[in-house]
């Protein structure tokens, strides 16, 4: 399972959508889908 993968799965588990996971670490829901189809990867401050 990839990086992408993992983040949809544990989203869907929490109930978020992709936009209130982004509120929540402060970047926009474009960045969150971008990340979920590995077509980039989050800075390392988004992610701890």
């Amino acid at each position: 399972m990839n990086f992408g993968e993992k983040l949809f799965k544990l989203r869907k588990e929490k109930g978020l959508s992709q936009e209130a996971l982004a509120d929540q670490l402060g970047t926009t829901r474009q960045a969150v889908s971008k990340w979920e189809n590995n077509q980039g990867y989050p800075e390392t401050e988004k992610i701890l």
